[in-house]
């Protein structure tokens, strides 16, 4: 498959109770796909003049929103998805449907959310996911760069009706003339077996680096570290073991900490990681990349040390976390901060440590260049 096709991901919303395994034929696939053609060619005409009626979190019960991963717009591409089993053609029933998958998602998934910015109901009606402002959890490596749209409500085997398609058109038209989306948007258009996205003009570039919260900002003191020799060669993967955080000026606070007892109890140089990630999904500046860490006896000099904050023994970090990470890593590679064909390993895999913990060790031994 050629660098500019997009992957959708699987999300497995499938496996339980009311949402019973996706089935699309050839036929289907191809109807849908000359649906959103058709979309797409239409909001070109012109942007509506009102914003299409949103059913907010509040309206269909929501739970408290606790991702906090910020989404920077305009965003290059949209991302679609069709749900199956939750059939519903009223807005309450809709409601209902919504309330059980936020519960899967938190409960049974362990990500902070329902996975998509928006949902379309086969009423007609646009529903309030995680919003314009916060990133997804609808597609690997993409939720930070799309707006991710989920259709639901139709009956099992049948496209999306008209008024969702409509909706569609509307919400997405809305997007651009806001600023939400980019005007050169990827269309999105779904083949069967692949179920890729392919652009029908050129792609704008993805965005591979996360945003990367600065020493400066979460106010460290100054380091005392020797220079880095770069490219590295390793990443080691560890947890703090201290408690977690999911709002970013939690997390601040506990880096500084972390930092205080790395200087004035362990005498390191400086709070001991390259980087941190939070439940927040942020990425904090440790050391950065061109001062050495105090993660590794032996490896410091030659491998990046990320550190999710938290312990991680017996549930692992959630998605937002999860994604900045292998972001972080891409970045590394991206910009020459870490070797192409670079080792990935776990803390416990070259100390005798619980770190990363169970948790955590057991989803990174499945990420690419892991070696036991």
């Amino acid at each position: 498959m050629l660098p500019w096709l997009l992957v959708i991901s699987v999300l497995g919303l499938e496996a339980w109770g009311d949402f019973p395994q996706s089935s699309w034929n050839e036929t289907q696939a191809r109807d849908l796909s000359a649906e959103f053609s058709t979309i797409s060619q239409l909001i070109r005409k012109g942007p509506p003049t009102d914003a299409p009626a949103i059913v907010s979190r509040k309206d269909w019960g929501a739970r408290m929103l606790t991702c906090r991963a910020p989404l920077a717009q305009p965003v290059a591409y949209v991302i679609t998805d069709q749900l199956t089993g939750m059939e519903c053609q009223e807005q309450n029933t809709c409601s209902r449907k919504l309330r059980d998958l936020q519960s899967h998602s938190v409960y049974t998934k362990g990500w902070c959310d329902v996975p998509y910015n928006f949902l379309i109901g086969d009423d007609g009606r646009v529903y309030e996911g995680v919003g314009w402002s916060i990133q997804g959890l609808h597609t690997q490596g993409y939720n930070n760069v799309s707006l991710g749209i989920a259709f639901f409500g139709n009956k099992m085997g049948s496209n999306p009706s008209p008024v969702a398609l409509s909706a569609a058109e509307d919400l997405i038209s809305y997007a651009v003339q806001k600023g939400h989306l980019a005007p050169r948007y990827i269309q999105p258009l779904i083949l069967q077996n692949d179920i890729c996205l392919v652009p029908q003009q050129q792609v704008m570039p993805m965005k591979v680096c996360p945003n990367i919260i600065t020493r400066s900002v979460w106010g460290a003191r100054e380091t005392q570290c020797p220079k880095m020799d770069l490219p590295a060669r390793y990443v080691i993967i560890i947890h703090t073991a201290e408690t977690s955080c999911n709002v970013s000026v939690d997390c601040q606070i506990r880096i500084r900490d972390i930092q205080s007892v790395h200087i004035d109890k362990r005498d390191f140089c400086d709070i001991a990681y390259h980087f941190l990630v939070g439940q927040d999904g942020g990425v904090y500046e440790g050391v950065g990349w061109h001062f050495q860490g105090s993660h590794t006896y032996g490896y410091n000099d030659i491998a990046l040390g990320i550190a999710f904050i938290g312990s991680f023994v017996e549930k692992p970090p959630n998605n937002a976390a999860l994604e900045a990470a292998q972001n972080l890593i891409q970045c590394a590679v991206e910009e020459g901060y870490l070797i192409p064909d670079y080792l990935l390993v776990g803390h416990s895999d070259v100390v005798n440590i619980l770190s990363p913990g169970k948790a955590l060790y057991n989803i990174i031994k499945n990420w690419p260049h892991f070696k036991h």
